[in-house]
């Protein structure tokens, strides 16, 4: 143990600086794959959106030629 406790609580400030900055890193691209996650859930969601739109359009033509 040291005798200095000032370059004792120095080194257990710079560890301490150098695992937040790990963690903002990780938190960092964490973030990134959601947002990219995030716009390929959007565009799916249009797809369907799309999708039942047009199943209920052929339905819609169906039940009009049904009443004729």
């Amino acid at each position: 143990m040291s005798d200095d406790p000032i370059a004792e609580r120095l080194t257990e400030l710079e560890a301490a600086v150098r695992r937040a900055a790990e963690a903002v890193a990780r938190l960092r691209e964490e973030n990134d794959r959601l947002r990219r996650d995030n716009r390929r859930l959007e565009e799916e969601r249009k797809q369907v959106l799309a999708q039942i739109d047009a199943v209920l359009r052929d339905i819609a033509k169906l039940d009009l030629g049904a009443e004729t």
